[in-house]
């Protein structure tokens, strides 16, 4: 008899297998490198592996396999043995610039990296396994106590719709509306970025209280101040502003389907005729095999909230539909996310 189980002529690849299940050790060396700011480290010129080693002060005994492991992960470059940013990590991981993200990538490894070891528990209870577990407060009321993690919190939020931003501002024919009002805005980076780049419009931000100053700071830095406000509420006991347009950015997400569906139905109270409502998030695709973010993210909702999640753009323009919104279509943005406008 033959042992199959030792002919691996004809077994299926390996590679990717193995890439998944170790894919957690890249993760950590970059969530590392961002912690520790080597990128800013590498802004004003390339260094060497010592040089960079001594400015980081790390041990001598792998510091150049962290390195080099940053290069092969395409997150570094390095010629003649001196270590220089990428583009892209120039770009978005250098601490102080305008298109920074590194602080997302701080709380996926101050917070998320230890969260996602709970994911096991999550699945088996469907409970969040963050401080809401232990009957703490949960993530976002702690959040608003601490300034600086508040600060590091709404960066983050800004790094997580950088592309979305960005690609937003040319999806959509702008000059047909001349208000526009953010939900759940963060420190306003969307606002300011449409406000820049179609000066016709207004724009308001409308968060909690504890999101102001951050706001504040933004606008005053952008100098988009007599174009640009902040409206501190709640935006389920409050009414939502009176604008031509109403974005909800990775906010519906973080609530069970009913008050989703109640945030839907107070846009379309609050939006005139013709004004629209648009909703961008990590979208599932329709048929669930292949925004594997989205996936992800919603599995991140299961961790973190009593009843979030991430849904589909069919799911979304129903729950446009039922609120009474007589047309809505789906575009892509950028990379994994993609928006869904509704036209009341």
């Amino acid at each position: 008899m033959s042992d199959t189980s030792s002919d691996l002529t004809h077994a299926p690849a390996l590679g990717r297998l193995m890439e998944i299940a170790t894919g957690f050790m890249a993760s950590k060396v970059l969530l590392v490198a961002a912690r520790l700011g080597l990128f800013t480290e590498l802004a004003e010129r390339p260094l060497t592996g010592e040089e960079l080693r001594a400015r980081l002060k790390l041990h001598s005994r792998s510091a150049h396999d962290f390195f080099d492991t940053l290069v092969a992960l395409g997150i570094l470059e390095r010629t003649d043995g001196a270590y220089a940013n990428t583009p892209a990590s120039a770009h978005y991981l250098v601490r102080g610039r305008p298109a920074y993200v590194g602080g997302l990538l701080e709380m996926n490894d101050s917070r998320m990296y230890d969260l996602w070891g709970k994911l096991d528990a999550g699945l088996r209870t469907g409970d969040p396994q963050n401080e809401i577990r232990t009957g703490e407060e949960g993530m976002y009321a702690a959040l608003y106590r601490d300034p600086d993690r508040l600060a590091a919190f709404q960066q983050a939020m800004t790094g997580l719709s950088m592309g979305s931003t960005h690609a937003l501002a040319e999806a959509v024919d702008w000059s047909s509306y001349r208000s526009v009002a953010d939900i759940g805005c963060a420190e306003g980076a969307l606002l300011t970025h449409l406000l820049r780049r179609h000066p016709h419009l207004r724009g308001t931000g409308f968060d909690l209280a504890a999101m102001g100053p951050g706001f504040r700071s933004r606008r005053e830095n952008s100098g988009l101040t007599g174009r640009l406000s902040f409206i501190a509420g709640d935006f389920f006991s409050e009414p939502l502003p009176r604008t031509d347009v109403l974005v909800f950015g990775h906010v519906l997400s973080g609530w069970a389907l009913p008050k989703a569906k109640t945030l839907l139905s107070k846009a379309y109270e609050a939006l005139p005729e013709g004004g629209i409502v648009i909703v961008y998030e990590t979208f599932i695709d329709d048929e669930r095999r292949e925004n594997v973010q989205g996936l992800l993210m919603s599995l991140n909702m299961l961790l973190e909230t009593p009843g979030g999640f991430e849904y589909t753009t069919a799911d979304c323009r129903g729950w446009l539909a039922d609120a009474g919104f007589r047309e809505s279509r789906a575009r892509h943005l950028d990379g994994p996310e993609s928006m869904v406008i509704g036209t009341k």
